[in-house]
């Protein structure tokens, strides 16, 4: 179904007790992007996930996917999306390829069998298919579980959180998937509380903060917003992580151990 907006909210509320945690929350999605949804914790990105996927009910408000409602046909967008949650949801005890079968033939796809190999393909994971999934890495699970997202050809994929404890080399595989994805057209919300994540995959960032969404725009339109900059030089160390990467080979060089850096940019007037 072609809409204007894979994904629209508008006012929603959600309140647990006295507490609020949606205050009239406001998005638009456009078709085949990546809309990252940056908070705190408790901020609300779950629990507006949730109520995006039909597994939890608004208080206020209205809230489309797909084109349709989330309340009155929960039906048809359980049929356009698929949720990737914070953990891989994948069964260890079966290889990389039953898994796939399996929700293949759970949602009823014509021959499965193809379906998985193709996936497997897709997602560099043929050689690791005929292995149970408790000897995979936490990126490979988490491929996987992308994987199982995907069949089916969702218009919509949730990923609340996906790089939740994985380790450096994970995070990028994962990373690479998202970007792939977009390509193909998919449209990502992505939940996430790494900024770098949003700066990396994101068309579009909202920030939730107190139950609203208190901004919105590119990555560039949201910079636009910090306090003009003046110039500075300044000596950069390399961070572990890129130390880290260099070191394991995920960096196209090795990190050295000071470096003057081309000109950098801080807020007018603030502290060094």
């Amino acid at each position: 179904m072609t809409t204007e907006h894979a994904i629209r909210t508008v006012g929603l509320t959600k309140s647990y007790g006295d507490h609020q945690v949606l205050s009239g929350v406001d998005l638009d999605v456009v078709p085949g992007t990546v809309h990252a949804l940056l908070g705190s914790n408790g901020a609300g990105k779950t629990t507006a996930v949730r109520i995006l996927s039909t597994l939890l009910r608004a208080d206020g408000g209205s809230a489309t996917v797909d084109g349709h409602d989330v309340a009155t046909e929960a039906d048809r967008v359980r049929a356009s999306i698929s949720l990737t949650g914070q953990f891989a949801a994948v069964d260890e005890v079966l290889t990389g390829r039953e898994n796939l079968v399996l929700v293949g033939r759970l949602r009823r796809v014509a021959d499965a069998g193809a379906v998985a190999d193709g996936l497997l393909t897709r997602f560099d994971l043929v050689e690791a298919g005929g292995r149970k999934v408790s000897t995979y890495s936490g990126g490979m699970k988490r491929r996987l579980d992308i994987a199982m997202s995907l069949i089916g050809d969702p218009a919509v994929l949730f990923l609340d959180e996906p790089t939740t404890g994985l380790d450096p080399q994970a995070r990028i595989e994962v990373w690479r998937t998202v970007k792939e994805l977009a390509g193909r057209g998919t449209t990502v919300l992505l939940t996430t509380q790494y900024l770098e994540e949003a700066e990396q995959l994101a068309d579009r960032i909202s920030i939730l903060h107190e139950g609203r969404i208190i901004a919105e725009g590119t990555l560039a339109e949201l910079k636009r917003l910090f306090p003009p900059a003046t110039v500075e030089y300044v000596e950069k160390q390399p961070s572990l992580e890129e130390v880290f990467l260099a070191i394991v080979g995920h960096s196209p060089a090795a990190p050295a151990a000071s470096a003057p850096t081309a000109p950098t940019t801080t807020p007018e007037g603030a502290q060094r």
